[in-house]
């Protein structure tokens, strides 16, 4: 999905409580891989599961790059990673609540907050970076339900489909609880049966 021009960014209504947004000024591949865990393991995110500290390192530590950290009544509400490419491309890699404020109207704010400090780089984040001159990101099936509207309510457009298979856990073996069995369409989720 993508958004051409920043006049295109609809705001989302304000979440009942103040979020904030900070942006981790020291990079951390702990920090990082905690968050990408805690957001993603929901939504079957399992592709950066086998990177080592050193990929993720490499990868945090990038100047192009930027991780914000969304809070919420004391806690960590969910964080984004942006990335500043070349010949004005933005791409939001990663945008996600943890999940004890799923479902609690933070999604649209969070969507929100971090489209604007994606077309804010070479400002706010990645100054050599220069400006942005175009917002994009990555969706797919497995994401969270409601996913796609949201960012079709905040102004994105489909930019393209494909299909391709995608390998998820099994939840049963799976170290973190996952609300329905990824393996099955959401609207027809069929029960696991003990082999």
């Amino acid at each position: 999905m993508e958004m051409p021009d920043a006049a295109d960014l609809r705001p989302a209504p304000l979440p009942g409580v103040e979020m904030t947004f900070t942006l981790a000024r020291l990079p951390s591949a702990d920090l990082n891989r905690a968050l990408y865990a805690a957001v993603g393991a929901r939504v079957c995110w399992t592709d950066r599961f086998p990177w080592t500290h050193e990929r993720w390192r490499a990868w945090v530590e990038r100047l192009e790059l930027s991780t914000w950290i969304a809070m919420a009544e004391g806690t960590v509400a969910g964080f984004f990673e942006i990335e500043a490419q070349p010949g004005g491309d933005t791409e939001i890699h990663l945008v996600g609540l943890t999940p004890a404020f799923v479902g609690r109207g933070y999604g649209g704010y969070l969507v929100e907050q971090c489209t604007r400090r994606a077309w804010q780089r070479g400002e706010l984040w990645a100054p050599a970076a220069g400006p942005a001159s175009r917002v994009w990101l990555r969706t797919s099936s497995l994401d969270h339900p409601n996913a796609i509207a949201n960012y079709r309510r905040r102004g994105f457009k489909v930019a393209a489909e494909s299909t391709a298979p995608k390998l998820v856990p099994d939840p049963r073996i799976a170290p973190w609880p996952l609300p329905r069995d990824p393996r099955h369409k959401a609207d027809h989720p069929q029960p696991l049966r003990d082999r």
